[in-house]
């Protein structure tokens, strides 16, 4: 923007006075006061050198009124100067002058526009950076005793505001509807085909094969009688009952030879059977297309089941409570794990040379990013900050901080003034002579 655009006030942001502003003004008045002393004096000592001049008190009294008299025109230019940048001298509408009151939003402009041309440009950030070398003090930083715990405790304070002011309802919604869409947009047939392949190919469903088969033969072992009750009643009613029981017992033990033979011989031909089994089902769920839709239509009615989604919905409360447990907790595995390695990455930062230089210009990146996209932002706040000022109240805000230096001026004006007007007297005199 150049400086004549209109700035847009940024109102409400008064200019405010400190406590050190308030000492600085009481400085800036008392070395007005003693510039104006000075006035004074060199006033005086003119009034009286004229008067001894007239009276023929000698030669020295026309020097002595030359360099009064050049003084004190240096310190009425001086303070009409000084004065010029903040008020009107005696009032009066001169013109160029109250520079900073008139002038305050072109200073604010042009200020925002300085700033962004020398501090907010991409060669000097990335410049700026390069030579400060964050990455290694970060790596140095972390790497120190307490750095990472300190990170650490900060990280679950923020984890913790975050946890207390989500809305549970609200996220128990999010991340049913999340799982729900995701679950249903994925096809769980042919994954779960290729898995069971594999599984059956590396023989890793054997140890399932041995548990059922153990467990089968577990539960014949203590429920004989009901086996063989079960099959008695199964038996014609013309049949005699001793002749029932006896191919009750007859069924169990071929059942118990059979189970036992499956569980003890791994080569059984039931196991074979199991495999073949498997095999060629893995084999139906990556390309059979209607064993692919029975799966898919399965999947759906699943997750349409209401236990489903609220199992869903309330893994939620779960994660919640193991996340805020862990974060409470210093000693639990969560931070930890994150303090160890806060501290290994801290130690390879500041070490690795090329960690640091990747790390250096992913910083560089970002800072020119944001300047690049911001910079027009940035400086705007600086010029409608500056719009948005009372005149009055920044002009005395910046004499507060720069006055008394400014009164120095006023000083040296009349010092170097009597000093150029006694000189100039002097030649004068030696040139008339």
């Amino acid at each position: 923007m150049s400086v004549d655009q209109k700035v847009r006030p940024v109102t409400g942001l008064g200019v405010s006075f400190t406590a050190a502003d308030e000492e600085k003004r009481r400085g800036v008045r008392r070395m007005k006061l003693f510039a104006t002393g000075l006035l004074g004096l060199a006033t005086v000592v003119f009034a009286l050198a004229t008067w001894a001049d007239a009276a023929g008190a000698g030669a020295w009294a026309g020097y002595v009124a030359a360099a009064a008299e050049a003084g004190m025109v240096g310190a009425l230019a001086d303070w009409f100067a000084v004065t010029a940048l903040f008020r009107r001298p005696f009032g009066l509408p001169i013109p160029h002058t109250a520079i900073i009151p008139t002038k305050k939003d072109a200073f604010g402009q042009s200020l925002g526009d300085f700033v962004g041309d020398n501090f907010l440009s991409a060669p000097v950030v990335r410049d700026r950076l390069g030579r400060i070398g964050i990455a290694r003090r970060l790596g140095e930083w972390l790497a120190a005793p307490g750095s990472a715990e300190r990170v650490t405790s900060e990280a679950a304070a923020a984890l913790r505001g975050v946890l207390a002011v989500l809305n549970d309802d609200d996220v128990q919604a999010v991340v049913a509807e999340a799982v729900t869409r995701r679950a249903a947009a994925t096809s769980v047939a042919e994954p779960a085909g290729r898995l069971l392949g594999k599984v059956v190919a590396d023989g890793g469903h054997h140890g399932v094969v041995d548990l059922i088969a153990v467990r089968v033969h577990d539960w014949l072992t203590e429920h004989h009688e009901d086996v063989v009750q079960r099959v008695t009643q199964k038996t014609p009613g013309w049949t005699p009952k001793f002749i029932d029981h006896q191919v009750g017992e007859r069924v169990y033990k071929e059942l118990m030879r059979f189970v036992t033979d499956i569980r003890d011989d791994p080569q059984h031909p039931a196991r074979g059977a199991v495999d073949n089994f498997l095999a060629d089902f893995a084999t139906e769920l990556q390309q059979d297309p209607a064993t692919i839709a029975r799966v898919e239509r399965a999947k759906a009615d699943l997750l349409a089941r209401p236990e489903v989604q609220e199992l869903i919905a309330s893994s939620w409360s779960a994660v919640r409570t193991l996340m805020l447990s862990a974060a409470e907790d210093e000693q639990s595995e969560l931070r930890r794990r994150i303090r160890d390695g806060l501290r290994s990455f801290g130690r390879r930062l500041a070490t690795d040379a090329r960690l640091q230089a990747k790390t250096d210009g992913w910083l560089q990146d970002a800072a020119q990013y944001v300047v690049e996209t911001y910079r027009a932002e940035i400086t705007a706040l600086i010029s409608e900050t500056v719009a948005g000022w009372d005149a009055d109240d920044a002009s005395r805000k910046i004499e507060a901080n720069v006055g008394r230096d400014l009164q120095f001026i006023r000083i040296n004006g009349t010092v170097v003034g009597a000093l150029a007007g006694l000189l100039i007297h002097t030649v004068a005199l030696a040139l008339g002579g």
